[in-house]
């Protein structure tokens, strides 16, 4: 499983930002992808996952500091019909200085997204996007 983020940078506090996951290399077409977050001297945190079946995004989950502000969507390149790779965002609206951090995405198999978005069940990560928020 190959993992990239993408779309990191600084920004103003306020402001929007979307990251990319390019998500390749599942031997199943159902899978989860989550996004965490570390910051500087912090432990690792959970942002929210989806689960994808054949394709198709269902139900995605949040922490409670992420709902409302922030939101996961997908697609597949158009030329694509491999249900095995995908392209997961997370859009970030509204941002904070605290929402400074690496964020990672991860992959595993379906299951590993639940709503209490442990990080047990995933077996591959992302390289981490750098998020610099000033105020």
């Amino acid at each position: 499983v190959q993992l990239v983020e993408s779309g990191g940078g600084l920004v103003q506090a306020g402001e929007s930002l979307r990251l990319s996951c390019a998500a390749s290399g599942f031997a199943y077409d159902d899978y989860g992808v989550g996004w965490f977050r570390q910051a500087a001297g912090k432990e690792r945190e959970a942002v929210g996952c989806v689960h994808v079946t054949k394709g198709q995004l269902h139900t995605a989950y949040y922490a409670d500091f992420s709902r409302g502000r922030f939101s996961i969507s997908g697609d597949k390149p158009e030329s694509s019909n491999d249900n095995t790779e995908s392209t997961i965002y997370l859009q970030m609206n509204g941002v904070k200085p605290e929402d400074t951090a690496v964020y990672y995405c991860a992959g595993g198999w379906g299951y590993a997204c639940y709503p209490s978005l442990g990080d047990a069940d995933y077996d591959s990560w992302g390289q981490g996007a750098q998020v610099t928020v000033s105020s």
